[in-house]
């Protein structure tokens, strides 16, 4: 599955939240920018469960994170 995960941070977390979401499993790019939200990922996982893994238990739990959105790819 392919998707892009938008995540707002908390003030100053923007770079802890970029260097550590860029060395896990299934993230193929990550990238800080100006305005909301502050970071968007791209990433790339075998199948759904492995995607809410990735979400919900990795991301969704990192210091600073502090709402996302996931959109799938259709095509």
């Amino acid at each position: 599955m392919r998707a892009y995960v938008l995540i707002n941070v908390r003030p100053g977390k923007v770079r802890d939240v970029v260097g550590a979401v860029s060395q896990m499993e299934g993230v193929r790019h990550a990238d800080a920018c100006w305005g909301l939200p502050d970071v968007f990922v791209y990433v790339e996982t075998p199948n759904e469960k492995d995607l809410n893994q990735l979400v919900i238990d990795k991301i969704q739990k990192l210091e600073g994170v502090e709402r996302t959105e996931t959109h799938i790819t259709v095509e």
